[in-house]
């Protein structure tokens, strides 16, 4: 079974960085796109940043300039960094890897969500 296990969140003053990381396990053949979602309270879940197998990046525009995604396919890995948070970024953060497993052909997986907090 492919597993997605996130880490990284938590409180941050405004103007502060975080690095989120999103690890991906199982019996892996290949991995193509992957992204991060986030959902704030009230609100529907937003794309927020993704990356193709090939490296090309896309972002929200609420947070390009200031968030940068990337990814370690080595380690199954993508990782997010986020910095000059602002309060309006606080939200519970999702990792998606669009994967080929031992188990199914391409599927979205997603990882259990961290918490992502910025205070003003």
């Amino acid at each position: 079974q492919v597993q997605l296990v996130e880490s990284g969140g938590g409180l941050v003053q405004a103007g502060g960085s975080l690095r989120l990381s999103c690890a991906a396990s199982g019996s892996i053949f290949a991995i193509n796109a992957m992204a991060w979602y986030r959902q704030a309270p009230g609100k529907q879940r937003e794309l927020v940043a993704t990356i193709t197998s090939g490296g090309r990046t896309s972002y929200a525009d609420s947070v390009k300039g200031r968030f940068t995604i990337s990814r370690d396919n080595a380690k199954n890995t993508v990782y997010l960094q986020m910095n000059s948070l602002k309060p309006e970024d606080t939200a519970v953060y999702y990792c998606m890897q669009d994967i080929y497993s031992s188990t199914s052909y391409y599927t979205s997986y997603w990882g259990q969500g961290t918490q992502v907090a910025v205070s003003s």
